[in-house]
Order: C-alpha cells, then structure tokens, then sequence
C-alpha cells in the first residue's frame, strides 16, 4: 500500500511539494445530488430568491476557483475550465461539476469543491420552503492525467 502524500515521514500534515512533477493536461468531474420534496421542486420556478439553479452554477464555478483558499492543503491551480451543470429531476437537483488545468497537480479537489458548493447553494435557495433537503452522493466520477492516471467511476457516464 502506498502511504499519504500529505503528511511528513513523521506523520504530520504538509502541503505535497510538486516542483519535480511535470505539467500536463488534468481534468476532473464530480457529481452531487439534492434530494427535494416533488411539491417543494415544483415551486423552485416561482423562488423569490432568484433561480436556485442559476445561481448554483454560478456559485460551483466560483467556488472551484477557489478551492485552495477552502481547503488547507491544496494548491492555488490557475483553471483553463470550471463549469458546472445543475438539472432539476422528479427526486431533485442533480449537479456535475467539470474542472480542467495544465499543471503540476490534479483538479480534483476543486471538481468536488464545485459540486459541494452548488449543492450547498441550492439548499440555501430553497430551505425556506423545507428544511428537510438533503445534499447526497458527492463523489468523483472521473479524473484525467498526472501520475496516477486515469480514473472513472464504475457505471457513471
């Protein structure tokens, strides 16, 4: 088994030094789901606060750039992409979030940090019609380049 990256050979935390490592094209997709009540969904167009979706993308997109201010240990990635796709479903919002970059580290976290976000921004649109929303399934469903490799999800798409 390989040991963590993040931690020193005496076991405490440290940001990964990837000066030696080579820039190549990364790129990461993760996914999110909102669960929503049928009845509070279909008020979601009529949302005095604005459309929760919109917002939500917009908030994902902001929030992947941003990744390494959240996180303690990630590095600041100059993004060539972000995007976040947000589609309202009969069981509630599903979000897949896209980030890209050439650089000496992957995009990942910030992916992740995308859908987290959108995820968390339309519950904020909508709790006030039920506080009961539920935020599920963050995990990442594919990423590309570096080191590693590739990585996809068993059965996504």
């Amino acid at each position: 088994m390989s040991k963590l990256s993040h931690y020193d050979h005496s076991g405490s935390p440290r940001m990964v030094d990837v000066s030696g490592k080579a820039e190549t094209k990364r790129t990461a997709r993760a996914h999110a789901f909102v669960r929503i009540a049928p009845a509070v969904l279909a008020k979601i167009p009529e949302n005095p606060k604005g459309n929760p979706l919109e917002i939500a993308r917009i908030a994902g997109i902001g929030a992947a750039k941003r990744t390494w201010e959240l996180i303690p240990l990630c590095h600041p990635l100059m993004l060539s992409h972000a995007d976040v796709e947000v589609t309202l479903e009969a069981e509630g919002v599903r979000i897949v979030s896209t980030a890209a970059t050439t650089a000496q580290t992957g995009v990942e976290m910030e992916a992740l940090t995308a859908a987290s976000v959108a995820a968390l921004t339309v519950y904020d649109m909508v709790k006030a019609l039920d506080k009961s929303i539920e935020i599920q399934d963050v995990y990442l469903l594919e990423k590309t380049g570096g080191k590693s490799g590739d990585f996809r999800r068993g059965g996504t798409s």
